[in-house]
């Protein structure tokens, strides 16, 4: 049986980027989630590393259904954490490698899952198992060139870069294939809120 998380096009529904935010507690990850709202950016991810980061996420979570916003959990590696996330009222889960057991308990769980992948053979076993949707990461250690190298042999494969993204280099990464590109400090650097605005471009602004 496979494991399809195509829904993810429609989640992201066309938005290139993604706001990801890493042990900020409550307070802050609710504040600079409004900011990438309130600049165009529907989804935001909260890994859950500690119990603090479960109450951002339940926090986050609440005011993104208020909002019509998407809200997930990052570092998810196992079937507990799978179910914290949607006890907290996570949408989807984002793991940093790839475990399928993780995908199969989001997947049974009625969450959406991307798995983390850094080579070839990850992609492959990931596509086998019927996921589309991958995140590359660490992707300023695999570099833009590597999404056009996995782009060759699989076509139909999209991805999410994590780690190191910025406004500077996520054009990189957008025009070498990525489909969406998450940032997280970026978000909270005035000077690139209006450089992240432009990549969003005006036809995802509403």
């Amino acid at each position: 049986m496979t494991m399809d998380n195509s829904g993810f096009e429609e989640l992201f529904g066309g938005s290139r980027l993604m706001a990801i935010l890493r042990g900020m507690g409550a307070e802050r990850s609710l504040a600079v989630s409004i900011t990438a709202w309130d600049l165009g950016i529907e989804v935001v991810e909260l890994p859950i590393q500690t119990d603090e980061d479960l109450e951002a996420l339940r926090v986050v979570a609440a005011a993104g259904r208020e909002r019509g916003r998407i809200v997930g959990a990052g570092t998810v590696l196992s079937a507990q954490h799978v179910a914290q996330a949607a006890d907290a009222g996570a949408v989807f889960t984002v793991s940093p490698g790839l475990d399928l057991e993780v995908v199969r308990a989001s997947h049974d769980a009625g969450l959406l899952s991307i798995p983390g992948v850094a080579t070839p053979s990850e992609v492959q076993l990931a596509m086998k198992a019927g996921l589309t949707w991958l995140k590359a990461f660490p992707a300023s250690v695999l570099g833009p060139q590597w999404l056009g190298a996995m782009h060759g042999p699989f076509p139909q494969a999209r991805f999410v870069t994590t780690g190191g993204m910025n406004a500077q280099n996520a054009g990189d990464y957008l025009r070498a294939g990525a489909s969406v590109v998450a940032v997280g400090s970026a978000l909270e650097d005035p000077a690139q809120l209006p450089l992240l605005a432009e990549l969003l471009g005006p036809a995802d602004r509403a």
